[in-house]
């Protein structure tokens, strides 16, 4: 039997706004092995950034459970959920804004082990452990973030990510902001010290050519539910959601004469505040049937660990 390091049970986030209720986040399982890395993408603004940080309670969660290591965490106090912080760390998207830019390296990593009480001689003996560990020299032991490019920058993010021994990083987007070069070297970073330590990762993104290369499985998701989940490759295969299909025929391809076909989506996005009954995507499906329209499509097993959430691959449900 799987043993799961993190469980995602019914989880949503909505947001009271002056037209209505926002479900950023509306209802959303999965569960996460040890050692691997959960894929989530999708467009922007579908909800990706906002489960990571409803994982980790950056946002309070509206309703659902996370259960880590079996316990679940939206149930404890804020005392008992910074105790957990050490196990749960999040890797941020722009490595600028998230570092202060007042305080030097040094200081940005040892941040954490502070706020847990470490010996000053300690710290600076780990600080220097973490900078060799993510490729920063030690000359930059005292520089500040606007001194360093932002591949170093966001080696300075993942070493503090580091700097307590978590068992489960979120990536929220953490190359997005990178150069292509700089992308391939902070990735190769996080699939080697995934290696060596055994960590598992969510890891957020828009670019499905990334997701490829660094994702067991893969969570595809469209305003706030998951449309469709399998194993990378099967995805890629294999997909079956239409607004999949369309996500990965929009994927450049080095090679002229490419025979394959771009399927352009038609029609507007609808509104996440108050959403009609249906699939949230029939507006823009060339596939939608009345039954879409009607009846919102649940996320169901089609093959073995292959899960999608339309009615075309679930013709039976609500009719």
């Amino acid at each position: 039997m799987s043993e799961y390091l993190l469980e995602v049970k019914g989880l949503k986030k909505h947001f009271e706004t002056p037209k209505g209720v926002l479900g950023a986040v509306d209802g959303i399982s999965f569960s996460l092995e040890k050692g691997k890395t959960l894929g989530i993408v999708g467009e922007s603004g579908c909800g990706k950034s906002t489960t990571g940080r409803a994982i980790l309670r950056l946002v309070e969660p509206t309703e659902g459970t996370v259960l880590f290591e079996g316990k679940d965490i939206t149930k404890l106090s804020r005392r008992e959920m910074r105790k957990m912080c050490k196990d749960m760390q999040i890797i941020f998207q722009d490595p600028f804004s998230s570092l202060d830019p007042k305080m030097p390296i040094n200081k940005l990593i040892s941040e954490p082990m502070l706020r847990m009480r470490m010996s000053k001689k300690k710290i600076e003996q780990r600080v220097h452990e973490l900078m060799e560990t993510v490729g920063l020299p030690p000359r930059l032991y005292n520089a500040y973030p606007h001194e360093l490019d932002g591949g170093r920058r966001q080696r300075v993010g993942i070493a503090r990510a580091l700097a307590l021994d978590p068992k489960f990083i979120i990536c929220d987007e953490p190359v997005s902001a990178l150069d292509v070069s700089i992308q391939a070297q902070i990735l190769n970073l996080l699939k080697k010290l995934q290696r060596e330590r055994g960590l598992t990762y969510i890891f957020i993104t828009h670019d499905l050519s990334v997701i490829y290369y660094f994702a067991d499985e893969i969570a595809v998701m469209y305003l706030g539910k998951i449309v469709e989940k399998a194993p990378a490759e099967e995805l890629f295969a294999n997909p079956l959601h239409p607004y999949t299909k369309a996500l990965l025929s929009a994927i450049p391809e080095p090679k002229l004469n490419s025979t394959r076909k771009r399927i352009l989506l038609k029609g507007e996005i609808a509104s996440p505040i108050g959403l009609a009954k249906g699939c949230r995507f029939a507006p823009r499906c060339e596939e939608c049937c009345e039954n879409c329209c009607n009846n919102e499509p649940e996320l169901v097993e089609v093959t073995k660990g292959h899960f999608v959430a339309c009615h075309i691959h679930n013709p039976n449900k609500d009719e």
